[in-house]
């Protein structure tokens, strides 16, 4: 087996310290992060940046006088959950674009941005919505969102690496159900769904780090870590309150887990096979990663040991775990 994780799901609620764990993860030294937390050099795919500029669309939208085609309204849930699913039909394009290390040439990105997210849409069972604008609408919106969709597209291509040797991809997501839920979450909710939608390549090589913490300090988090000004940030952006209690008020991964037909793992089943995927967590229900939102050379050294521990422990697991979960 590989000295290092192929691909690792960084998954957990909204503010929980995914960013912040992605973060230090990247600053640690490269041979460090081999040895001690069985991780290579980080290529990060996350999906928060396509909720931000779905979102984007739609506030251009707006402000033309027409109506939202994503979200009920600027600081609402997803009119369709299946987009959660669109979401990860997104990610399963940068994976197989990372792969090939495709290039894609284009006067517009926003163009191209606004056409993936029609298609994977019809990948989650959605009509394509931004293709039915008129000519002048959708010029306008791509317009309004060239300059960030060239700096995402840009920023994708810079990312491919010479050579995969060593290299662990990074896949950060979220997701979850209603305040007060019962379990199993309904489809398209929770993680249940959404792993289920991802390419059976990806689960093939893939372990879960789960970064644990109770719906109310997720909550409490998000709060803090706002900033308005900075709303496409991964680490500064805040997610609506109604959100909050309505995509993110629980979420199933303990169901998962205690329901698993393999102890430690996450049984999902894509395209007809079924896949038992390590799971290891990194216990942050008392806040250990909010100081890595600071600058490097202000970070505490004695929140940088709890930090240290707490990953290494759930890596360690997943690391003793992940040939046998895998046959």
């Amino acid at each position: 087996m590989s000295e290092t994780f192929d691909i690792v799901l960084l998954l957990a609620l909204p503010a929980s310290g995914k960013s912040e764990v992605r973060r230090f993860l990247a600053n640690v030294e490269p041979e460090r992060l081999k040895n001690d937390f069985h991780i290579g050099a980080n290529l990060q795919l996350d999906d928060f940046p396509y909720v931000h500029m779905m979102r984007r669309a739609d506030d251009e939208l707006a402000k033309l006088g027409k109506g939202r085609l994503f979200f009920k309204a600027g600081d609402r849930p997803f009119q369709d959950t299946r987009d959660w699913g669109t979401l990860i039909h997104l990610l399963n394009e940068d994976y197989r674009d990372l792969m090939k290390k495709n290039v894609v040439k284009t006067d517009s990105a926003a163009d191209l941005l606004m056409r993936r997210i029609d298609k994977a849409g019809e990948l989650a069972a959605i009509s394509p919505r931004l293709g039915k604008l008129d000519a002048g609408t959708w010029k306008t919106v791509a317009a309004a969102l060239e300059k960030e969709a060239r700096a995402m597209l840009d920023e994708k291509h810079a990312a491919y690496p010479a050579s995969f040797e060593g290299k662990t991809i990074v896949i950060e997501a979220a997701r979850g159900g209603p305040d007060k839920s019962t379990f199993p979450l309904p489809s398209p909710l929770g993680y249940q769904y959404s792993l289920g939608q991802f390419d059976p390549e990806i689960l093939k090589r893939a372990v879960i780090l789960y970064v644990w913490v109770t719906p109310e300090e997720s909550r409490r988090k998000n709060t803090a870590r706002t900033n308005p000004d900075d709303p496409g940030s991964i680490l500064h952006h805040g997610v609506p309150m109604e959100v909050m209690l309505n995509d993110y008020g629980c979420d199933d991964m303990d169901y998962l887990e205690n329901n698993s037909e393999v102890t430690g793992t996450i049984t999902v089943t894509a395209q007809g096979k079924k896949f038992h995927i390590p799971i290891g967590r990194f216990d942050n229900r008392v806040d250990k990663t909010s100081f890595l939102r600071a600058e490097k050379k202000d970070w505490d050294p004695k929140m940088l040991a709890d930090i240290t521990g707490g990953i290494k422990a759930a890596t360690d697991k997943l690391y003793s775990m992940s040939t046998g979960a895998k046959k």
